[in-house]
């Protein structure tokens, strides 16, 4: 089971230290377009092959563009026993800083 968080907690939890990992489950297309700052790319097609490039010992943050991919991801990486959360409204919800690739 996952929970939600919204995009104002986890700009929060960014500034006081307490998000490990936040995975963009977007197209790399739409990653390069503008995404968090160290997030990482693992499109939420490929999700179940790349399980052996996630660390199951942190809890990870699910961005999308705006909540429903990072959600079916979620559900995905939470039944094969992964810590995670997703943020809600995706990036269409974030006001935090944005980094371009």
């Amino acid at each position: 089971m996952y929970k939600d968080v919204s995009a104002d907690e986890v700009k929060r939890m960014r500034l006081n230290g307490q998000v490990a990992s936040v995975i963009d489950v977007r197209e790399p297309d739409e990653f390069a377009e503008g995404h968090i700052p160290g997030a990482v790319n693992i499109s939420v097609n490929s999700i179940q092959s790349q399980l052996r490039r996630i660390d199951k010992s942190k809890e990870h943050i699910l961005v999308c563009h705006a909540g429903v991919r990072s959600a079916f991801a979620a559900e995905i990486l939470s039944a094969s026993g992964f810590q995670v959360k997703n943020m809600t409204g995706g990036m269409l919800a974030w006001t935090g800083a944005i980094t371009y690739s």
